[in-house]
């Protein structure tokens, strides 16, 4: 016992040394050494010993196998990572089987592609899983993704700003690729292009019957003879009609007042832009006419001119834009040359008593200027030599006049609750009826565009008529509108005919704007903020973008409407 005892920590000394040195042997085959020289000290020997000799080869050729295994893995490895450092390719050299030598156990399928270049309708990347077939049974190729706007939902009428980007007027919800399709349309809409500079034209021949003539690649259009003829004017060579106005709400937004760069002392009693799009007018009781540059931002004073016997009470452009008529309660008037700088007073009118001259239309051909007389007369002055040319003499007193769009007729109401429709040719009044609800007209007001004209009274009741309507006898109007408490003092239509507006000079914030094609007004206007005060005049500019409206406190309030994209 004691022997073997000695021999065992002999032995597991020289193990313990030997594992020191060799540290890669496994332990294992060091047991295995232990085991046996125990079995030789003990006198023990036959056939364990040579079992115990054999499982120690076979481990250690096992050993040597993995090693080769595990070198040959690392040296593929780096070789896929880093090139053939070790073993560079040798052409003519076959490797019979890869596997058994630890290569890649890949398919061969996937590491080789058919070229199908000459099919197009077969997929190159191996076999067209991915395809789609529609309903006619061809088949589609698969997309390679799918976009997240695809299947977004986006709300356009909850917003206020998003509402612009309706094309009808029940449309609530779209799609995300539609919504970012139509806020491109948007902004080329509000941001357009520089055409104008590109220098790519070519010169073509057409014939000599076509509609539009083209000169050196610029298509010229109709009235127009030559390109030089376009660079004589500002005016707009086409006029593109946008979407219809939509009801309920009006997109617009407050501008810098007109007349900030000089506000009135007195209430504005008128104001009118220019056909030019950018001058404005503004006239009071402090008599002076001013004039602004409205660009939205600054609103430029271009010029001021004081009249010192008159304060002033209706002020208008003739419509060539060539001269201003200014009136007052006074038995003359005033006409100012825009270009010369020229004030000339007029009157009083040869044969006539009238005191006042306060309340006046031109026609819109600059033709003619109707003047409110005295006892229901109508005076018509020429607007060439300012002289008297005629009479028009109404039942009952005049109130309102009002020129139809040709210039050819006029519109007047008075005391006796009649709208009268007079041929200034013949000077004879064609169609003489009666305004439903009304005792006394207070305002008249025509469309520039269509057949429709507005008649307010005193009650603040506004009837809508067509003009063809009314002739044939019609005596119920269009639309009766009940919006206003008291009397409608003023009513303008928009360059378009698609918004009204009607107000009262008796009541704070006592201005309606109304949504012509439904006959119902915008329910967020006038503003909230009360910034109104008592309103007295208003004007659109001549492409419906700007309107200006002038109030009691002397300021001419002015607005965007987002709809129309030109001033």
């Amino acid at each position: 016992m004691s022997l073997i005892s000695q021999n065992a920590i002999i032995k597991n000394n020289k193990v313990k040394k030997k594992s020191k040195r060799n540290n890669d042997e496994s332990e294992e085959p060091s047991l295995l050494e232990d085991r046996e020289e125990v079995l030789e000290n003990e006198g023990l020997d036959g056939d364990a010993a040579l079992s115990l000799k054999k499982r120690k080869k076979r481990n250690d050729a096992e050993e040597k196998r993995l090693l080769v295994e595990e070198e040959l893995e690392m040296q593929k490895l780096g070789n896929f990572l880093f090139g053939s450092l070790h073993s560079p390719v040798e052409f003519g050299n076959v490797v019979e089987d890869e596997n058994e030598n630890g290569g890649l156990d890949v398919d061969d399928s996937a590491l080789f592609v058919m070229d199908r270049s000459g099919n197009k309708d077969v997929s190159v990347y191996g076999d067209d899983e991915g395809d789609q077939v529609d309903e006619n049974g061809d088949k589609q190729r698969k997309p390679a993704w799918l976009d997240d706007e695809e299947d977004t939902v986006v709300n356009i009428s909850k917003v206020n700003r998003l509402r612009k980007l309706r094309k009808e007027e029940d449309e609530t919800e779209i799609s995300g690729s539609a919504y970012v399709s139509r806020l491109r349309a948007h902004h080329a809409k509000l941001n357009p292009g520089t055409g104008w500079a590109n220098l790519d034209s070519k010169v073509r021949t057409y014939d000599s019957d076509e509609e539009s003539e083209v000169e050196n690649g610029a298509v010229v259009a109709s009235g127009y003879e030559n390109v030089d003829d376009i660079l004589r004017t500002n005016e707009e060579l086409v006029v593109k009609r946008g979407a219809k106005l939509l009801p309920r709400i009006l997109e617009y937004s407050r501008l810098v007042d007109a007349n900030a760069e000089d506000p009135s002392n007195g209430p504005i009693n008128a104001v009118q832009f220019h056909r030019n799009h950018q001058l404005l007018l503004a006239a009071g009781l402090d008599r002076k006419l001013r004039f602004f540059q409205i660009d939205g931002k600054r609103n430029k004073m271009m010029d001021s001119i004081f009249i010192e016997d008159c304060p002033i009470r209706n002020a208008s452009f003739l419509p060539d834009g060539s001269q201003v008529i200014v009136s007052g309660r006074r038995k003359f008037f005033y006409s100012v040359d825009i270009s010369k700088g020229n004030v000339d007073k007029i009157g009083p009118l040869t044969g006539r008593e009238e005191k006042s001259l306060e309340v006046f239309a031109v026609s819109p051909d600059s033709r003619t200027i109707a003047f409110l007389g005295n006892e229901g007369y109508i005076l018509l002055v020429s607007a060439k030599t300012k002289e008297l040319i005629g009479t028009l003499k109404m039942n009952g007193t005049a109130r309102s006049i009002a020129f139809t769009d040709d210039g050819q007729q006029l519109l007047s109401s008075g005391g006796d609750g009649h709208v009268y429709l007079w041929d200034l040719r013949t000077r004879t009044c064609l169609h003489k009826g009666v305004d439903e609800g009304s005792i006394n007209g207070t305002a008249l007001c025509t469309a520039p565009v269509g057949n429709l004209f507005a008649a307010g009274s005193s009650s603040g009741i506004v009837n809508v008529y067509n003009k063809e309507e009314f002739l044939g006898g019609k005596r119920k109007p269009i639309k009766t509108l009940e919006h206003l408490r008291t009397e409608a003092s003023f009513m303008k239509f928009n360059h378009d005919a698609q918004i009204l507006a009607i107000c009262s000079t008796m009541q704070k914030s006592s201005l309606k704007l109304v949504h012509i094609p439904s006959f119902t007004v915008f329910s967020n206007w006038p503003p909230a903020s009360k910034t109104l005060h008592y309103p007295r005049c208003l004007d659109f500019s001549p492409a419906g973008g700007f309107m200006a409206a002038g109030n009691a406190a002397g300021n001419v309030l002015l607005y965007k409407l987002h709809h129309y994209q030109q001033a």
